[in-house]
């Protein structure tokens, strides 16, 4: 996961020959998809046109650079039609204000995490009342240009951390596992058995799928051990997906 600060500005290089391509400018948002599609390039030698990378061409992002193939992952954006659109759009996330669906104002995202392996949006970063909340992605009814739309009950949701956002709120029950490098495997092992005593036999409500888009757990699964270790293998915002949408 890479908070969207951390991936503007990093050079990017190619892999095929070592060589810097430029340095990433803006991250291009798919409000439909909720997910980052391109992110754009800063190169002095390119004042005309604007280029991007899809974010499928990225090998990976690091603490200092962005990596691809070769420069053949860089496009022009102005022969790409859709992603052309999706600039133009100007979805910016950040100092964007954040309503429920019935018209409460929340507050106002500071921050946005996106999954480095697959481009989605998995949670964003509110100031609410002058404190920092965590919410998650699957709250997010709309991304839009100067408003951000959000469930009802989104604040039912709020974390202190992002690892915290392992919440589920249905009758009041809360899942509140820390799954950031535990202290030993015995530890590990003990928060994987809480979460899936929380969660084993509640229905799903929507079908979860994993990082390559592939049906993990379909709508309507009573929850087994079997389900709930495949969704926390899968990765946290996975698993986090999956506890925001099951019922009792």
């Amino acid at each position: 996961m890479k908070k969207s600060s951390e991936m503007r500005g990093l050079p990017i290089i190619t892999i095929a020959d070592g060589s810097e391509i430029g340095m990433v400018k803006s991250l291009v948002i798919n409000p439909e998809k909720g997910s980052v599609d391109f992110l754009t390039i800063e190169h002095e030698d390119w004042q005309v046109s604007v280029k991007a990378i899809p974010f499928k061409k990225v090998i990976g992002i690091g603490e200092y650079a962005v990596t691809v193939e070769n420069e053949n992952a860089v496009i022009d954006l102005n022969e790409i039609p859709i992603a052309n659109q999706l600039v133009n759009k100007k979805i910016r996330i950040i100092d964007t204000k954040v309503m429920t669906r019935k018209g409460q104002l929340i507050g106002l995202v500071t921050e946005y995490i996106v999954d480095d392996e697959t481009g989605n949006i998995a949670a964003m970063v509110l100031k609410v009342k002058e404190q920092e909340v965590y919410l998650a992605a699957q709250q997010v009814m709309t991304f839009g240009k100067d408003i951000i739309i959000v469930n009802e009950d989104a604040s039912n949701y709020f974390a202190d951390s992002f690892e915290n956002l392992f919440t589920q709120a249905t009758a009041g029950e809360e899942l509140l596992e820390e799954v950031s490098a535990p202290a030993s495997n015995k530890d590990f092992e003990d928060i994987r058995s809480k979460q899936a005593e929380l969660l084993k036999g509640k229905r799903v409500t929507k079908d979860i799928y994993n990082a390559k888009g592939d049906i993990l757990i379909s709508k309507g699964t009573l929850l087994e051990g079997i389900h709930i270790s495949s969704a926390q293998e899968a990765g946290p915002a996975v698993f986090v997906e999956l506890t925001m949408n099951v019922e009792e």
